[in-house]
């Protein structure tokens, strides 16, 4: 990585970047909540307003993101309400070159709405539909370039990050990884997808705005894995709660695709993989100046504390029995 914190990324380079597209900017550049890339939106002089995300030096080769654009035409192709990259003279991947650092960007149209409400069963029989119709165009191929989710990068890597981490307090290191190791073997046994598909990949509440139904968001974890991945993170509250929303998102889902019901025990194990490969993924972007600013409690004993007693809730998860279908 060239320049892991952007610190290069000024108002100048990015009005620069963008009028080398034929972009030229109306209204200043407002920044949207996003760690992992640069995102600003903006109004340009024809009339449009834009969201230009700069990706993360060194964390994609162009080939994955290229990748990740063609799966989103596909969608937008089928009729899917997604924010997907806009092309300009044949291409929507742009480089802009400073000094040695080579920062790519792309395109999106601006795109409002409030946040998709996770309990609110109506809304989750539509996203049910739409997962649905997602997974039907995802089925269809395979990608070549992007990773999979695994026990290696979701476990094992993000394992040893925390176990190199300076971030988490010496005195709470035994705590924590007596219960992390296990938490880690269990889902190592319990996790084994039979299938995987193109999926979204952090399909959460946040990255879906609603207004008169859904328009899906970031597609930038599109990964291959289990179908479940794009549905677990839909379900909220206790498990009786969760499992009437289970049974409204699979009923809709199946209007459009076949949903494998063995794949309900994995939602445990991919909940514990998030967890840690979130912790892990706080450690390795701490250089970065927006992360200690963003989450400064990541750095205090209060929430390691917090992490262990989580990893033990999610051990106990871990062995009880998995949702199922009722409906």
């Amino acid at each position: 990585m060239t320049d892991f914190s952007f610190s290069g990324l000024s108002p100048d380079t990015i009005l620069d970047a963008l009028e080398s597209q034929g972009i030229f900017l109306q209204s200043g550049l407002l920044a949207l909540n996003s760690y992992e890339n640069r995102v600003y939106q903006f109004l340009a002089e024809d009339g449009m307003r834009y969201v230009a995300k700069f990706y993360r030096p060194g964390r994609w080769s162009d080939t994955q993101i290229n990748e990740e654009h063609e799966f989103a035409q596909e969608l937008i192709e089928n009729e899917i309400p997604l924010a997907a990259p806009i092309a300009i003279n044949g291409s929507t991947l742009h480089h802009h070159n400073v000094g040695e650092t080579d920062y790519r960007f792309a395109l999106f149209p601006s795109v409002g709405g409030r946040q998709f409400e996770n309990d609110n069963l109506d809304q989750l029989e539509w996203m049910g539909r739409f997962i649905g119709r997602i997974h039907r165009v995802a089925h269809s191929k395979t990608f070549t370039s992007r990773p999979s989710i695994d026990i290696e990068s979701y476990l094992n890597e993000p394992r040893n990050v925390l176990e190199q981490s300076t971030l988490l307090p010496d005195h709470l290191k035994t705590a924590f990884f007596a219960i992390l190791n296990p938490v880690i073997s269990a889902t190592k046994e319990a996790y084994k997808p039979t299938s995987s598909i193109r999926l979204h990949g952090d399909c959460h509440p946040g990255n879906i705005l609603w207004r008169d139904g859904p328009t899906f968001v970031d597609l930038d974890d599109c990964r291959m894995g289990p179908a479940i991945q794009d549905l677990w993170m839909m379900l909220s509250g206790d498990r009786q709660q969760q499992l009437l929303q289970l049974d409204t998102l699979v009923e809709a889902y199946e209007e459009f695709h076949s949903f494998d019901s063995k794949q309900l025990v994995l939602i445990e194990p991919l909940r514990a993989m998030r967890m840690v490969h979130y912790m892990a993924w706080l450690s390795r972007r701490w250089k970065d100046p927006a992360f200690p600013r963003a989450f400064p409690w990541f750095a205090e004993d209060k929430y390691w504390e917090g992490q262990i007693l989580a990893l033990k809730e999610q051990m106990s998860a871990l062995q009880e029995p998995a949702l199922k279908l009722g409906y």
